[in-house]
């Protein structure tokens, strides 16, 4: 298991602030569903254990739709969605590599996602649900 280490990041405004813990070398998922090709949405996962919201609860909005298990969070000043709850991991933490604040990130490695036939894709790789687990 890779060592983590502490990462600090939020969005654009500075009003979302959170802390994280996973490794200097990131393995990242890019999606292709709907709301992921929209807004580029390239994310690692944590268990939620490893995810702590600094500051800015009362500043975060949540879109949901289709199955409204996804938990799209932004940030209501600015827009930015720095992290959020996936679907496929609704213990973790979905996070955006690039809101992280530099200093701590060695590489991001990536992966596709097939979110556009998600039930198949979860079907074939069902390592993805363990990246939420501790």
């Amino acid at each position: 298991m890779d060592h983590k280490v502490k990462h600090t990041g939020g969005c654009h405004c500075g009003a979302v602030r959170f802390e994280v813990w996973a490794p200097e070398i990131l393995d990242a998922i890019i999606c292709n569903c709907s709301i992921c090709v929209k807004k580029q949405n390239t994310h690692f996962i944590v268990p939620l254990k490893d995810f702590t919201l600094l500051k800015g609860e009362e500043k975060i909005a949540t879109y949901t739709f289709n199955t409204h298990h996804a938990k799209h969070t932004f940030c209501s000043v600015c827009g930015v969605q720095s992290f959020y709850t996936p679907r496929s991991n609704p213990d973790g933490r979905g996070v955006a590599p690039h809101c992280l604040d530099s200093g701590t990130v060695n590489s991001v490695r990536t992966t596709t996602f097939d979110g556009v036939n998600w039930e198949k894709c979860m079907e074939s790789d069902p390592s993805i649900r363990e990246r939420s687990k501790p």
